[in-house]
């Protein structure tokens, strides 16, 4: 399998898409892409001022110019921020020469990595569990049915995902010559 010219992450806040990203993109050696932050440096402004601002649906059009540049980048891992599959038409933008890759979590994951995080605006409410509970409700079928590859998070560390997904990516070469020697002897 060669490489594909994009990996992008997709998955819930929590998922450890950023970590993850950034080691995988170093063991590739591919360059790392967080689109939330280059929201950021684009608008001067960190999330929750947008969303203070501009309202969630002002963040999701930033969002959506920034998915159509970014895809077309190449030798590059993307970590896209939970809410970019929402719109259907980013979708093709994701897609495009890429591989996605869904970092899954549980809701439990994902609200003991969250729950302190000030930098997260869905969840500046009295029951941010059950914000969680809903957004997965709704985001985790698109995630699903983008994905190319899924890859549990929970409970793993982040290097023990990227090995594990190198696995998939670059199958060792050893492990191919092995298994073809035991073809070749059970031929022979």
């Amino acid at each position: 399998m060669s490489l594909p010219e994009r990996i992008v992450l997709v998955g819930p806040m929590g998922a450890g898409k950023s970590t993850i990203g950034r080691l995988l993109a170093r063991e590739l050696g591919y360059h790392f892409i967080d689109s939330d932050r280059l929201i950021e440096e684009r608008c001067g402004a960190d999330i929750p001022w947008i969303f203070d601002v501009e309202g969630e649906d002002g963040f999701r059009t930033r969002e959506s110019n920034i998915l159509e540049e970014l895809s077309h980048e190449k030798g590059a891992v993307i970590a896209t921020g939970g809410g970019a599959v929402m719109r259907q038409a980013n979708h093709e933008c994701l897609r495009r020469n890429a591989l996605i890759v869904y970092l899954k979590t549980s809701v439990e994951q994902q609200y003991d990595r969250t729950r302190r995080d000030r930098n997260r605006p869905l969840l500046q409410h009295d029951d941010p569990k059950s914000i969680l509970d809903d957004l997965f409700a709704h985001r985790d079928p698109l995630y699903s049915q983008l994905a190319d590859i899924v890859m549990m998070t929970d409970r793993k560390s982040p290097r023990l995902v990227v090995r594990q997904l190198m696995n998939r990516l670059k199958p060792r070469t050893h492990r191919k010559r092995r298994h073809l020697r035991k073809e070749g002897q059970n031929h022979a």
